[in-house]
């Protein structure tokens, strides 16, 4: 069974894979964040990065679904 405090409590890794570009909305496509998400990084709370990490699951998503969308 997973504490979730114990969770809560770990640091958030960055998820930069080191293939940094800018798409035409100034989203990384490599770690799906934006330019400030990215350049404020070390300076957010734990609760923050969460948020940045959400919505970088939430863009990878969408991403998929527009790949989807586009083969079809």
């Amino acid at each position: 069974m997973t504490n979730k405090t114990s969770e809560s409590k770990e640091p958030s890794p960055s998820p930069c894979i080191r293939n940094c570009c800018l798409d035409s909305q100034d989203i990384c496509i490599g770690c799906l964040r934006s330019i400030d998400e990215i350049v404020g990084w070390a300076g957010k709370s734990e609760e923050e990065k969460r948020q940045i990490l959400s919505r970088c699951k939430i863009r990878a998503q969408q991403r998929r679904q527009a790949k989807t969308m586009k083969d079809i």
